[in-house]
């Protein structure tokens, strides 16, 4: 079987709207961007404004707490698939995840499982956020080569402020 490498990032509710002056990843006027070393949309206030009017709770904030719960649920969910979690970094705003998955896996369905699932811990550790979300919309799903990896886990480790950084020992 066919085996590729899938990177996902994902925010947490409200963390990184769309307008933000950070750049971010959305459609706008009908183009995407999200590839590597291509522009990015950035600072739209009117869309950011309109964002924040949406929202129906505040802004999530994971913990070192809540860190520990996705974690162990984000392996439980990538062993249960038969997907091998390659390294991962968990931010008090957003995840990075790295895994190895068959080739003919939907990467949009990989991202849902592992949010939806690290969701249900959440819920039963913490309660329901008022939002009833702990993430945004969507994520970003990157298809790594194998010579990439590498790369992918440098940027894994070098994240900054994380509450969580593991690295497959294999790749140690």
């Amino acid at each position: 079987m066919l085996r590729m490498y899938l990177f996902i990032t994902s925010t947490t509710y409200a963390q990184w709207l769309p307008g933000d002056e950070r750049g971010f990843v959305s459609r706008v006027e009908g183009e995407i961007h999200n590839e590597y070393n291509t522009p990015i949309d950035a600072n739209v206030p009117r869309l950011k404004k309109y964002a924040q009017k949406k929202l129906k709770g505040e802004p999530i904030h994971l913990t070192a707490e809540h860190a520990k719960v996705l974690f162990d649920e984000f392996q439980r969910t990538a062993t249960y698939r038969q997907w091998k979690l390659c390294g991962l970094a968990i931010m008090s705003n957003h995840v990075h995840i790295l895994l190895e998955v068959p080739d003919d896996c939907v990467p949009e369905k990989v991202a849902s499982e592992l949010k939806s699932y690290g969701s249900r811990r959440l819920n039963e550790n913490f309660g329901k956020p008022r939002s009833d979300r702990w993430w945004t919309q969507g994520s970003s799903l990157r298809r790594k080569s194998l010579e990439s990896v590498p790369h992918v886990l440098k940027y894994i480790k070098d994240q900054r402020n994380p509450l969580i950084v593991w690295i497959s020992p294999e790749y140690e």
